[in-house]
């Protein structure tokens, strides 16, 4: 399966879906709804309705098995949450963003192999990062956030 890449927003509740479906290939909306049932609180209705909003975004393909739909994704996985990521990253002030990342790593849990990977990334931009990066807030914003 070959994974459009659209650039697609896509909610919490969403992404919920979205993991569901990435990890099992495709899934009924049967095998949907029961797994989102039993890991939230949410009724089918709403399950439904994120599905169909994912459907109408282009994130999830339908092909019909007889009476029920099946769903694939549509994006993949990898270029989503990078995008999503990207897109939370560019929203900050540029002078903040390494403390935001050191701060998720912090709190986030890691293999080994991913220390490692960050570390070689890290270790080949060392070498050719600035001094500082220029703020990119508004003027009058300037002053206030980024000293």
């Amino acid at each position: 399966m070959a994974a459009t890449e659209i650039a697609v927003t896509i909610s919490d509740a969403e992404w919920r879906v979205m993991r569901i479906v990435w990890t099992l290939g495709q899934a009924d909306s049967r095998t949907i709804i029961d797994l989102l049932e039993q890991q939230h609180d949410w009724k089918a209705a709403t399950i439904k309705t994120l599905i169909g909003r994912l459907v109408k975004k282009g994130a999830l393909a339908t092909t019909k098995d007889g009476r029920q739909f099946i769903y694939t994704p549509n994006i993949d996985e990898q270029t989503a949450m990078d995008t999503a990521l990207q897109t939370e990253l560019d929203q900050m002030c540029a002078m903040h963003r390494g403390t935001a990342l050191a701060h998720v790593l912090e709190q986030t849990e890691l293999s080994r192999n991913d220390v490692q990977e960050l570390l070689d990334v890290l270790n080949k931009k060392l070498a050719t990062a600035p001094a500082e990066v220029a703020c990119d807030c508004l003027p009058e914003d300037c002053e206030r956030s980024c000293e």
